[in-house]
C-alpha cells in the first residue's frame, strides 16, 4: 500500500493515515533524532517492550514507562535489583514482563559498561548505512524489517551484555532513530529522519 493521503491533504505512512496518536508520533518523533544516552535508552527500552505487541499499546502507556523507570535515568536503574522488578511486575501501567523488566535492568548496567567505549549513542551511530544503502520503500510491503547494519547492531550489543536486542528490534530502534529512514517515498515526513533536515 502506497502513502495514504489523510482528510487534511497530507500524505503519509499507511500506519499514520488516521487522525490520533499514532498520526501525531508520526509527524512529530518517529525517525526524528534524538541524543542523549537517557532518550536513546528510553527507546531502546520501549522497543524491547513493544516485542510482540502494537507499538500503539506501549506509545499509550509511554507515560507509565517514564514513570516506572524513573525517566529512563540510566545510573538509577543501573542501580535496581529483585526489589524494583517485584515492583515493576506489579505496576498495571507498564507492560508486565519479568523477561523484558529484567533485560531492562541488565541494559542499563551494560550501557554504564559501554560509556568508557563512547557509550549507547556513538554504538548505535557507528551502524547509520550509508546514504546509497537507505531503503527507499513505496508500499508498505516494501519496508525492510532487518537490515546488515540492524543484524551488526544487534550482534555488537549482546557481546555488551544487552539483552532484547534482536536484529528486528534495532531495525525498529533505528527507524525510530532517524538512522534509518523507511518513510514511504511518498510520505510527507520523507528524508526528514536519516538527514535531519
Amino acid at each position: 500500500m502506497d502513502a495514504v493521503v489523510g482528510e487534511d491533504g497530507v500524505a503519509r505512512c499507511v500506519w499514520a493515515a488516521t487522525p490520533g496518536e499514532m498520526r501525531d508520533y508520526h509527524d512529530t518523533e518517529w525517525g526524528v533524532p534524538v541524543t542523549g544516552e537517557s532518550a536513546l535508552f528510553e527507546r531502546l527500552t520501549l522497543e524491547a517492550f513493544q516485542s510482540g505487541l502494537s507499538w500503539a499499546i506501549i506509545l499509550r502507556k509511554r507515560p507509565a514507562f517514564r514513570e516506572a523507570f524513573a525517566g529512563f535515568d540510566v545510573d538509577e536503574v543501573a542501580g535496581w535489583g529483585e526489589p524494583e522488578a517485584g515492583r515493576l511486575l506489579a505496576d498495571a501501567g507498564i507492560v508486565r514482563n519479568r523477561a523484558k523488566i529484567e533485560a531492562t535492568l541488565a541494559n542499563a548496567r551494560a550501557a554504564v559498561d559501554l560509556r568508557p567505549d563512547g557509550g549507547l549513542e556513538a554504538l548505535v551511530e557507528q551502524h547509520r548505512p550509508p546514504p546509497e544503502r537507505q531503503p527507499a520503500p513505496r508500499t508498505l510491503e516494501e519496508v525492510p524489517t532487518t537490515s546488515e547494519e540492524s543484524t551488526a547492531l544487534s550482534k555488537a550489543l549482546k557481546k555488551r551484555g544487552f539483552r532484547f536486542v534482536g536484529p528486528t528490534t534495532m531495525h525498529a530502534l533505528m527507524e525510530a532513530l532517524g538512522v534509518v529512514d523507511t518513510h514511504l517515498t511518498g510520505c510527507h515526513r520523507r528524508g526528514v529522519a536519516a538527514y535531519g533536515g
